[in-house]
């Protein structure tokens, strides 16, 4: 990623570990509230985007970067989705094994 795709998206967790949230952070559709955000960052012609979650006190969680490549209108490709689905499943384990 370039690096001021990567400055934006540190910025943004940098925000989340305090308790605040990127003027750009928004709910990411289909998770239910705003425990799953995601920004969105244009440099260059390119579409890049952090998922990330607040839901757990612990810590912040970053679920998944990339560039998007689908041409097809806004929406988080459908594998994009189904990756971020698989971690916080993954997230959710590890913590419940820790208790």
């Amino acid at each position: 990623m370039p690096e001021e795709v990567q400055d934006v998206f540190g910025y943004a967790l940098h925000l989340a570990q305090a308790g605040q949230k990127h003027p750009d952070a928004k709910p990411l559709k289909g998770f239910g509230g705003a425990g799953v955000l995601e920004i969105v960052e244009d440099c260059q012609g390119d579409a890049y985007r952090a998922v990330y979650t607040v839901r757990y006190a612990e810590a912040v969680y970053v679920v998944h970067c990339f560039q998007k490549k689908s041409t097809q209108g806004i929406a988080t490709p459908k594998p994009d989705m189904e990756l971020v689905k698989s971690r916080l499943k993954a997230i959710e384990s590890s913590l419940g094994a820790q208790k």
